[in-house]
Parts: structure tokens; sequence; C-alpha cells
């Protein structure tokens, strides 16, 4: 091969990923994922990183106990992370490909990605307890953390 053609080759290869690498900064710019609470009290939004951008507590909130209402927060985070973490995977999968570049994307996203079989299994909803007080504080819920 000349080194005249193979020069223009090169260049050409060169335009391709640089147009490739452009396009998914763009569509990483637009990442973000979203998660709502299994009873819709809770909306949690976060950038293409995990960090929350969003939090939206409906009325449904004050009924629940606040150790509930922070596990529940925590949980709808890690979903909206693993939501964008799944579109991160996609975006960086048309500049990458499959193999060990995107391997090395994976293992850094904060709570993994949807679709890499660490979904845990769908939690009962958290109600809020409406048993009278005497009746609650004689017999008060056990507390897991």
């Amino acid at each position: 091969m000349d080194p005249q053609e193979w020069l223009q080759q090169y260049d050409e290869q060169l335009k391709e990923v640089a147009a490739r690498a452009e396009q998914t900064e763009q569509t990483l710019a637009k990442v973000g994922g979203e998660a709502t609470s299994g009873g819709g009290e809770i909306t949690v939004r976060v950038s293409a990183s995990g960090v929350t951008t969003d939090l939206v507590l409906r009325p449904g909130v004050r009924e629940l106990e606040p150790e509930q209402l922070s596990r529940l927060i925590m949980q709808t985070t890690r979903q909206a992370q693993r939501d964008a973490g799944a579109q991160v995977v996609e975006a960086m999968k048309g500049l990458v490909g499959e193999g060990p570049a995107l391997d090395v994307v994976k293992s850094k996203l904060p709570e993994g990605y949807a679709g890499d079989g660490r979904d845990e299994p769908v939690v009962a909803e958290m109600r809020p307890d409406m048993r009278p007080d005497d009746e609650y504080f004689d017999n008060p819920p056990e507390v897991i953390h």
C-alpha cells in the first residue's frame, strides 16, 4: 500500500472515530435516570454520573415513618441511578463497542446498570402504620437496618 493511500485511510478512520465521539458526547449530555416509587409518593431524577438532580415528594410521604421514607428515597434513587447507568452503557457501546473498554465503564457506574442481572427484587410497598397512638406505642414496629 502506498503511504499516501495509507495516510488517507488513516485520516478517514480518525474522522469516523471523532464523529462517533461527538455523537456519544451529545448523547451522554442528555442522559438522565428517573424512578418513581411503587406507590408514586417519590420521584428521583439523576444525572449521567448518578448525582441526584431532582427529588419530588408527593403528599403520601407524610403518612410514612421517617425510617420508611429514607429507605424509600434511597431505593428509588438507586433505581434512577441504574436507569441512568443503562443509558450510559448504551451510549458507550456506540463508541467503544463490546469489550474491555465497555467493561471499565460498567464497573464505574455507582449502582450498576439495568440489565446487568443485579436488579434487586421488588420490595413490597411500605404502608403507613394507621394504628391508634396507644396501640402503636404499646407494640411499636420492628426497625430493621
